[in-house]
């Protein structure tokens, strides 16, 4: 499946969420993430982030898509982190 992460995190603990979700998925802009994973592999990251997380004040979203074509993306301004293809 294609997700899109977005996450509401306090400054002391954004540090490393943003490093746990890079393992999973492609950095786009602050605090938000795509690209491909499996339902388990998203199942094990959002298990990793409940114990990053402050239940009480943080949050995440994410956005689930069968597959990126079906998602159309526009970006206005520069890209923060694009993706391509490399070797």
């Amino acid at each position: 499946m294609y997700v899109i992460l977005v996450y509401d995190i306090g400054e002391k603990r954004v540090g490393k969420m943003l490093k746990l979700c890079r393992r999973y998925l492609h950095w786009i802009q602050n605090s938000v993430f795509e690209g491909e994973i499996t339902p388990v592999k998203l199942k094990e990251l959002l298990a990793f982030a409940k114990e990053i997380m402050d239940l009480e004040d943080d949050s995440i979203i994410v956005f689930k898509s069968r597959e990126e074509k079906w998602l159309d993306k526009e970006v206005m301004g520069k890209e923060r982190n694009e993706l391509g293809n490399f070797l």
